[in-house]
């Protein structure tokens, strides 16, 4: 099935998810608890995910899925997929279980190994943002739909770099040359920061501390045809169904390249038990 096709049957499959996401947060009859990995889950992810899984796995029967939801595919059976849908029913549900309408529903095609499908649908702002290796990256409001790109150096102008709200800023100090001016602009959700980048509001984006393939996958495509790139602590292209687990190291959203970033961000080691 060719690209075009498979990306309108995930911005139907996530817009509809997002409408059931949406029956939980308006009503607030959600429940909640914490997995084993001490990360949040609600009853809205699971009505998401089990309907998302429904409907790909009717229309794209051949096509197998990863979802943070399902629990993790060995590495044995996986890693000779040539593509498969990564799913994150709900990222930020943090954001969501506040309330602040940070959150998204993430579908991503991965193929050999690598982003080349991204849909990204926040149903509280209404936004859906979507890519495919082919195309581009788009923004759509609910009435138009936009080409984005990311943004070009200004030397005139702090870099603007997006951040978590609950994110300790010291924390980035370990990044950032203190030969650079900087702001910041906060928001929830690993993916809608990614696409702050794409879109041109942020500079860049540094996640310090666990994430999921599924947290990346989408928004990886969208970044890349906007302009973009996403890499590791050690500017290594961050890669995906390469290890038994599923977990990110420490990455970094860039802008265009035009940006002097071996000058403005600082190579780390993450921690191997990211992984």
């Amino acid at each position: 099935m060719k690209l075009d096709n498979l990306l309108n049957i995930a911005l139907d499959t996530a817009k509809k998810a997002g409408l059931e996401v949406m029956k939980h947060y308006q009503r607030g009859d959600f429940t909640s608890h914490f997995k084993d990995d001490n990360s949040p889950v609600t009853s809205a992810d699971i009505a998401a995910n089990d309907m998302i899984m429904a409907q790909l796995k009717s229309l794209t029967p051949q096509i197998p899925i990863i979802s943070e939801e399902v629990g993790a595919v060995d590495f044995q059976q996986r890693k000779h997929w040539p593509r498969y849908w990564l799913l994150d029913p709900i990222d930020g549900t943090g954001e969501f279980i506040l309330g602040s309408g940070d959150f998204a529903v993430n579908i991503a095609l991965i193929e050999n190994n690598w982003p080349a499908l991204g849909v990204i649908h926040a149903p509280d702002h209404n936004i859906t943002y979507y890519a495919h290796k082919k195309l581009g990256a788009f923004k759509d409001n609910g009435l138009t739909s936009v080409p984005i790109h990311v943004a070009q150096y200004d030397a005139n102008k702090p870099i603007t770099v997006a951040i978590s709200r609950r994110q300790e800023l010291g924390l980035m100090a370990q990044y950032l040359s203190q030969n650079f001016h900087y702001e910041h602009i906060s928001l929830g959700s690993c993916s809608l920061k990614n696409c702050l980048v794409a879109e041109g509001s942020a500079d860049c984006y540094l996640r310090i501390g666990p994430t999921g393939e599924w947290d990346t996958g989408a928004s990886h495509c969208i970044i890349e045809q906007a302009g973009g790139s996403i890499l590791d602590s050690e500017f290594k292209p961050l890669n995906y169904n390469h290890r038994q687990s599923l977990m990110n190291p420490d990455f970094l959203t860039l802008a265009s390249d035009d940006f002097p970033w071996q000058d403005i961000i600082i190579p780390h080691k993450t921690p191997r038990n990211y992984y």
